[in-house]
C-alpha cells in the first residue's frame, strides 16, 4: 500500500477485533452441534473429528473489501463412563483444535496464521427419559495454544476460560423420529476487558431410519458491557452405520442480523467413530 497513513488506519481498525473463529472473546465455536446435540450416547469411547470453515466479508466497523476466513480442525475424545452420578451418565471429554485464520482489511492482507488452539477438558452428566434427554456440565479452556499478542490471527486466545453447559432434547411425537434439541454454553473468560458469552445451538430434526435431516441454528449474546450478537440458520444431514460403528454429518449455516462483528456463513462436517 502506497499510503502509509491509510495502512496505519487499517491496522488500528484490525487491532480492535480479536480474531479466532468468529471473533468473540469465547473459545467455543457455535455451529459445531445441532441435531440431537443434547443427547449423551451409550457408555463407550468415542472419537469425533470436526472440520469447520467460516467465511465473512460483511462488517460495518471495517472498510469495504474486508474479509476473515477461519478453517478449524478439532479432534474430540469422549468417554461415556459406566458410572452414574446424581442418576446421570458421567462423561469425560477433551478437545484439541487446529486453526488457520486469514484476515484482510480494506483489501490488504493483515495476518494469516496456522497452529494449535487452546486445549479443552470437561465433564458432563446426561439423563434419559422415555421422550426426553438432558445434559449439564462444566469444562475448562486452558491457555495452551499458539498465541502472539502482536498477531491478530493467533490460534490461541492467550487466556483461560470456564464453560458451563446445559441442554435438553425432546421427542415431539410418539414414534420418536421428530426431535427438538437445544444446547446452551455459557463461557466466562479470565482476563480484563473480556466479555462472558451465552451460546445457544439448536436443531429440529426428522429421522428416516438411520438418516437424520434437520433445521439447525445458533444464537450468541455477550453479557456485561459487550454487545456482540450472532444469529444463524442452516440445514443438516447426518447418517450413522451401526455395522461400522461410524457416523457423519454435514451442515451449512447462514448468519443474519449480527451485531458488532463479521457476518458470514459456516460449513461444518464431522465424523464420529465408536470404539
Amino acid at each position: 500500500m502506497k499510503n502509509p497513513l491509510k495502512k496505519l488506519t487499517l491496522l488500528i481498525a484490525a487491532s480492535s477485533l480479536p480474531f479466532i473463529a468468529y471473533a468473540s472473546d469465547s473459545h467455543y465455536v457455535p455451529g459445531i452441534e445441532g441435531v440431537k446435540g443434547s443427547v449423551v450416547p451409550p457408555p463407550g469411547v468415542y472419537y469425533k473429528g470436526y472440520v469447520v470453515n467460516y467465511n465473512a466479508d460483511k462488517n460495518e466497523a471495517l472498510p469495504a473489501d474486508s474479509e476473515v476466513t477461519v478453517t478449524a480442525l478439532a479432534s474430540r475424545v469422549v468417554w461415556v463412563t459406566p458410572q452414574k452420578l446424581l442418576g446421570g451418565d458421567l462423561v469425560l471429554e477433551a478437545i484439541v483444535p487446529m486453526l488457520q485464520t486469514d484476515l484482510k482489511v480494506g483489501g490488504q492482507d493483515i495476518d494469516k496464521r496456522t497452529g494449535l488452539g487452546d486445549l479443552y477438558v470437561g465433564g458432563v452428566l446426561g439423563w434419559h427419559g422415555d421422550r426426553w434427554d438432558a445434559t449439564t456440565g462444566i469444562g475448562y479452556w486452558a491457555d495452551t495454544g499458539d498465541y502472539d499478542s502482536h498477531r491478530f490471527a493467533s490460534p490461541g486466545k492467550g487466556y483461560d476460560s470456564v464453560m458451563l453447559t446445559l441442554g435438553g432434547n425432546v421427542k415431539l411425537n410418539q414414534q420418536g423420529d421428530i426431535n427438538l434439541s437445544a444446547l446452551g454454553r455459557y463461557e466466562m473468560p479470565d482476563g480484563d476487558d473480556l466479555n462472558d458469552e451465552l451460546i445457544i445451538e439448536w436443531g429440529l430434526s426428522k429421522s428416516y431410519g438411520l438418516l437424520d435431516v434437520g433445521l439447525v441454528g445458533y444464537n450468541t449474546f455477550e453479557t456485561g458491557d459487550g454487545e456482540e450478537e450472532r444469529n444463524a440458520l442452516g440445514l443438516s444431514v447426518g447418517y450413522f452405520s451401526p455395522a461400522n460403528l461410524l457416523g457423519g454429518d454435514i451442515a451449512a449455516y447462514k448468519e443474519y442480523s449480527n451485531k458488532d462483528t463479521f457476518e458470514g456463513q459456516v460449513i461444518r462436517a464431522s465424523l464420529t467413530k465408536v470404539f
